[in-house]
């Protein structure tokens, strides 16, 4: 029977590049914290790049950012539920036009009054129970 080494294996079971990626970070109360980001169906992901060029082109070049391995950033997210590593994303949102806002609109007096929208709340008057 003939057995073939392959030297390389065509589909190697870690799917991110060797070496440390670019990982971008926010200032926290005690140092730097990992940002994490969501994917096109909404699933949350950590974010590693392979150069320095990509992430600017992608976040911007005022985003912070700390060299951790792959390894190292699974073991950062996988505690908080981030299960997913994206190396290199392509695709960015664009950023949010500016919006006037418009807390002013709302009246004060009737905070806290719920609003009849199709299906009126049944709720019972506060009056007796302030006093």
């Amino acid at each position: 029977m003939f057995h073939s080494r392959i030297a390389e294996d065509p589909e190697p079971s870690e799917p991110v590049p060797a070496g440390l990626l670019l990982v971008p970070v926010r200032p926290g109360p005690t140092g730097c914290i990992a940002r994490f980001f969501r994917t096109p169906l909404g699933g949350r992901t950590a974010v590693g790049f392979t150069t320095e060029q990509q992430l600017t082109a992608t976040l911007g070049h005022g985003q912070a950012w700390i060299k951790l391995s792959a390894p190292a950033l699974r073991a950062l997210a996988t505690p908080l539920g981030v299960t997913t590593l994206t190396v290199d994303p392509q695709l960015s949102a664009p950023a949010a036009a500016a919006k006037a806002s418009t807390w002013h609109d709302w009246e004060p007096q009737s905070a806290g009054v719920p609003r009849e929208n199709g299906a009126t709340a049944t709720v019972p008057s506060l009056k007796p129970l302030l006093g």
